[in-house]
This record gives structure tokens, sequence and C-alpha cells, in this order.
């Protein structure tokens, strides 16, 4: 990785944490882009819970974040259906679109690296 792409990368991580918090929805879908990016869920004392991306998909980030509402991610199987969570009482996320899928990649790494998400290395 170019010097140039590392700060490239960790301005973008900065931007995502600086982004704005969304709640999840208590009912209905989770409407906000269908591009992708990188994606932070927070639970209701903001703890970080997981850090993920949109990778490919036609929904992008809605589909994703969508996903783990409608019990369909490895999110939910690994650690939200484990301890009966419902996404739908008082958790939230922010995210950052990324067009470039390694871009996207590096910033979840990094993002998951900073912030010790509680989903991390868990077993499935």
């Amino acid at each position: 990785m170019e010097r140039n792409e590392s700060e490239i990368i960790m301005n973008l991580y900065n931007e995502l944490i600086q982004s704005k918090i969304h709640p999840i929805p208590q009912i209905g879908k989770i409407d906000r882009t269908t591009n992708h990016g990188v994606y932070i869920i927070y639970g209701p004392n903001d703890d970080v819970l997981h850090v993920g991306m949109a990778r490919s998909g036609i929904g992008g980030l809605n589909q994703r974040l969508n996903d783990h509402l409608l019990n369909k991610s490895s999110f939910y199987r690994g650690y939200l259906g484990k301890k009966n969570i419902s996404l739908r009482q008082n958790h939230k996320f922010r995210y950052l679109e990324i067009e470039d899928l390694r871009t996207r990649a590096l910033v979840e790494s990094l993002t998951a690296g900073l912030l010790c998400p509680a989903h991390f290395g868990i077993e499935k």
C-alpha cells in the first residue's frame, strides 16, 4: 500500500466515524442508500457491535443493513440471534458510501481493528 493510499484510508475512516448516526427503525426497512460502503452498528449504550461493508448487490447499504434486520446475515446468526438481540430496540448505525471495492475493504478492516466490535472474531 502506498503512503498516499494509507492517508486516503485514514481520512475515510475519520469521515465514517464522524458521519451522522441514524436510528434503526422500529418498524419497516432501512432506506438510506443503494450505494455501497462501510457501516458501523451500535448498541443502545453506544457500544460498537458490528463493522461491515456492502460488497455487492443491487440494494447496496440498504440491502446489507436490512439483511441484519431480517436475520439473513452471519452477524445475526453468530451474534444477535445467540444473544436474543433485536436491532429494533434502540440500536443505531452510521455509514459512509465508498465506490471502490478495495478502498471499502481497507476502510472496513481499519475500522474493525480500531473499534474492536463485539461481533468480531466470534465462533459461528
